[in-house]
């Protein structure tokens, strides 16, 4: 890692904000900005974001981060050597080859509209639910981009237009980025990384491409999908019109992949990122493992053309840091998402208090979309404290149920242990700043918890497999998390294991409480 001044810059396009970080070599964050952009909510239970302001978003980042690192001394115009990408994921858009402009909304992944269309799906197709999952390893749900690209193509008439004049183009952020960094109408680059097209339902997990008879039966033309790439490499330059030019774009991943890079998760290790969802990723390595306890079989990274191709176990979460933005934001508890912590510590139980933040769904390992949100065991002793208590108790339980489905799936061989035989599960993330909540996972875990000097580490990720391609970083300087592990906090379970037992239990009876509550009346 010597030699002349070499920097990474790193796309980290979230779910509600956009953030652009520059790394040095040493992969020390040296100057960064952050946006957030508008969330639309047409209806119940659907989600949307315009993609020109997440384009906006992404423009102000870098122009704000590069004056940043400039201005504390660093020659970041001559050291740039490449950009990586990393992105929400699932969440689709269609726009105009010939305008370069969206032909509707993004539609988000947490977004259920296309809840018929699932049903619809699950009655037609011989293997239900599960017809794809042998092909993509993913269940027919309203999460993933087929269905969303389903409902474009059936709903919206400007996209059905499109598609007839072979005008339109398909993609999830990373695509719908990529192709206006490198140009837009002017030859910008359509392609997506095979992380981010392991989630569309659509691409082949043994072929990495997009699989024929999905494609065919689904009636989705192969014309409007982008090309398929690996998550290293060099894919193009940025054009013009961007604060930087010129500067090749080496690395692009799904933002749950690129955290597992950033982590440096090797076979058998686990890490959970805790953000608006949560999400736990397990290496399954060189091996497709298939789920039967509600989980996902995903990609976890290929860090080159060349490259082995990593798999995983996912658990995906769909409310997380949701549910505290929903005491700060619908209910008014809070003022601050970091209020939570102080607040929660006021109390040192829930008081019998069990709240499931099923929104939208349940979604890993239950998959249940006629869920719906409960709060149990409330008496006339509970008070805000026990609420909030319970809302950070709610997301370490859902990791807990997915860690345990995980267990099974892969069998105590399948995870790998430290010298004491334990288990650590990696933790990232902006809701890891919360100590408590990372000291209540480790107590429902019964095991240690590892969170990383640095939290951010999906921006780390892309910054990596970018830097990777460009021969700044090689994969043993990557993957060698001694170093990173001396500076990481561990918080180790303090928790009875009676006590333990006693509320997982009760937190199950909690979540069998959800269920069939879709219809209730208005």
């Amino acid at each position: 890692m010597s030699g002349e001044e070499a920097f990474i810059g790193s796309i980290d396009q979230g779910t509600t904000s956009t953030r652009f970080i520059i790394y040095d070599r040493s992969a020390s964050p040296i100057g960064s900005h952050q946006v957030e952009f508008t969330q639309f909510y047409p209806q119940s239970g659907w989600v949307e974001h315009d993609p020109m302001e997440i384009l906006e978003s992404v423009r102000v980042c870098i122009a704000k981060a590069v004056d940043k690192a400039t201005a504390a001394g660093h020659n970041v115009d001559n050291g740039l050597k490449a950009i990586g990408l990393t992105n929400q994921r699932e969440t689709t858009v269609v726009w105009s080859k010939s305008t370069g402009l969206p032909l509707y909304n993004a539609i988000v992944w947490m977004d259920v509209r296309t809840s018929s269309i699932c049903r619809k799906l699950e009655k037609e197709l011989p293997g239900g639910r599960t017809h794809f999952v042998a092909t993509c390893g993913l269940p027919i749900s309203t999460y993933f981009s087929a269905v969303k690209l389903l409902w474009l193509l059936e709903n919206v008439d400007a996209v059905k237009e499109a598609v007839k004049k072979g005008d339109a183009l398909f993609g999830t952020i990373d695509t719908w980025l990529i192709w206006n960094l490198t140009g837009g109408i002017d030859n910008g680059l359509h392609v997506t990384d095979m992380s981010n097209a392991s989630r569309t339902m659509l691409m082949n997990l043994k072929t990495l491409d997009w699989d024929k008879s999905t494609l065919n039966t689904l009636g989705i033309a192969a014309e409007l999908l982008p090309k398929i790439i690996s998550n290293a490499e060099i894919i193009g330059n940025i054009g013009k019109g961007w604060p930087i030019t010129g500067i090749p774009i080496s690395g692009c991943l799904g933002d749950q992949h690129a955290a597992m890079v950033g982590q440096a998760c090797r076979k058998g290790e686990a890490k959970s990122t805790y953000g608006t969802g949560a999400f736990i990723l397990l290496n399954t390595g060189e091996e497709v493992i298939k789920s039967n306890h509600g989980l996902l079989s995903t990609l976890a990274y290929k860090l080159g053309p060349e490259a082995p191709t990593n798999y995983a176990l996912e658990g995906s979460i769909a409310i997380a840091g949701a549910a505290v933005q929903w005491l700060r934001d619908s209910l008014g508890i809070i003022k601050s998402a970091s209020e939570i912590e102080e607040l929660a510590l006021q109390v040192d139980s829930t008081g019998g208090v069990y709240f499931v933040p099923a929104f939208n769904g349940l979604f890993a390992p239950w998959w249940r979309d006629d869920a719906r949100g409960v709060c149990i065991g409330i008496t006339r002793f509970t008070n805000k404290s026990h609420i909030a208590r319970a809302v950070l108790e709610s997301m370490c339980f859902q990791v807990k149920d997915v860690l345990d489905s995980m267990n099974k799936d892969a069998g105590e061989k399948g995870e790998a242990k430290n010298a004491k035989g334990e288990f650590l599960l990696r933790v990232d993330g902006g809701a890891t700043v919360n100590n408590l909540l990372m000291q209540i996972q480790a107590d429902i875990l019964g095991t240690p918890v590892i969170r990383p000097a640095d939290i951010e580490t999906t921006a780390l990720g892309a910054a990596c497999a970018a830097g990777l391609a460009v021969g700044i970083w090689t994969e043993n300087e990557i993957f060698s998390s001694d170093e990173k592990m001396k500076k990481a906090t561990t918080f180790h379970p303090a928790l009875a294991e009676e006590l333990r037992k006693n509320k997982v239990a009760s937190w199950c009876k909690a979540v069998e409480r959800t269920f069939d509550l879709a219809d209730l009346s208005l």
